[in-house]
């Protein structure tokens, strides 16, 4: 059966800088019938092994290390035994959550995840964070944004590890190279294609947020 995509929202917090706000997070799957991938492990390790079913999981992924997107990463991976990977810039982010456990393995610009016969590129899209990546699935035509972007424009930026002029140096250079009709799946909420965001560029820009 041909590789897939499965969205799964979970519910929980998201803590930074001595505050704290209740989020839904998107989850995604990608695979088929026998093997899969997820992408961000937020909130609920059961819920998502659930989901899972009997299928074998080859890795969980972490756009990046907000601990919304990995506090169910080393429950899941305990359950299944799947490495959990990240990008090593975002270490920072990730001990201030799992301080006992480091990840699994460590994803780089260019690294490459295959699943249910296609291929993941990583692309390394810091701002949010500084170890912030998306994964491009061209077979899919998808790429997976986490928090760099959204239907509504770049990630937040306020807090600390973030950064506005590098998170629009990202998309720009990075993100809107690539084909417009790529569907973005993000972090959070409804998807979005580059061709609908591209225009936008300049108007976030002059916000300057």
């Amino acid at each position: 059966m041909a590789a897939r995509i499965e969205r799964l929202v979970t519910s929980g917090q998201f803590s930074l800088d001595g505050g704290t706000w209740a989020v839904d997070n998107n989850v995604w799957i990608i695979g088929d019938d026998a093997e899969v991938i997820v992408i961000d492990a937020a909130h609920d390790a059961d819920v998502i092994a659930a989901a899972l079913g009997d299928r074998r999981l080859r890795a969980i992924v972490c756009t990046h290390a907000h601990n919304d997107h990995i506090d169910a990463a080393p429950a899941l991976a305990a359950r299944t035994g799947a490495p959990v990977y990240l990008h090593p810039d975002d270490q920072i982010l990730w001990k201030q959550t799992h301080p006992e456990r480091d990840p699994d393995g460590f994803l780089t610009d260019r690294s490459r995840l295959r699943v249910a016969g296609i291929e993941l590129t990583v692309l390394h899209t810091p701002g949010h964070t500084p170890g912030g990546i998306c994964l491009y699935a061209p077979d899919l035509d998808t790429v997976f944004t986490g928090d760099t972007l959204f239907a509504s424009g770049p990630g937040a930026t306020g807090r600390s590890f973030s950064d506005f002029p590098t998170i629009i140096r990202s998309i720009r250079d990075v993100l809107l190279a690539l084909p417009r009709d790529t569907v973005v799946r993000t972090g959070h909420g409804e998807c979005t294609t580059i061709g609908e965001e591209a225009p936008n560029l300049q108007t976030w820009i002059a916000r300057g947020h």
